[in-house]
């Protein structure tokens, strides 16, 4: 824990103010509201890409000194994959790759937390699937591995699993 919250972070993007919440939230996450602070680290992640990597490790710690799961970041998380299931996001290969990447991570957990959700998240990707013509062939096979994915239970069968991640040889 001490290590954790010596770290330095790149917060200077953040108002002064801002700044402080940040470093009080790392040091004793249950005197803030850590609903605000997720709101504000995920605004500024998706204004700023670059500042993801580091939202990531600051929730983490977050997550670490607090000992038990962020509620507050729920809905944070599920506006950035709603965000990121946008037709405009499903043409770019690295956002689908991105989205993928973090319904393999936390979807399971997710789910139980707001199934409602989650239902929601997936018809777009469905929809997106099925209804954008314009998706590379990359694109589509992550969007039908993660649509598998989360209607097996959150695991792949080992079949699945062949097909999804087997390398092609020449």
């Amino acid at each position: 824990m001490e290590n954790a919250t010596k770290e330095e972070y790149k917060i200077q993007s953040f108002d002064a103010k801002t700044q402080q919440l940040l470093k009080t939230a790392l040091k004793d996450p249950s005197s803030v509201d850590l609903e605000k602070v997720a709101n504000l680290i995920v605004d500024q992640s998706l204004k700023d890409q670059v500042f993801s990597k580091e939202a990531g490790r600051i929730c983490f710690t977050i997550v670490q000194v607090n000992n038990m799961p962020m509620m507050a970041l729920v809905n944070p998380v599920y506006d950035c994959l709603f965000r990121l299931s946008q037709p405009d996001s499903l043409h770019n290969e690295e956002e689908v790759d991105c989205l993928v990447m973090q319904l393999h991570r936390i979807g399971d957990q997710l789910e139980k937390m707001n199934v409602q959700r989650m239902d929601e998240l997936f018809f777009l990707l469905r929809d997106g699937f099925f209804l954008q013509n314009e998706l590379s062939s990359l694109a589509r096979l992550l969007l039908l591995e993660i649509l598998e994915f989360r209607a097996s239970g959150w695991r792949l069968s080992d079949s699945a699993q062949k097909y999804y991640y087997s390398e092609v040889t020449d």
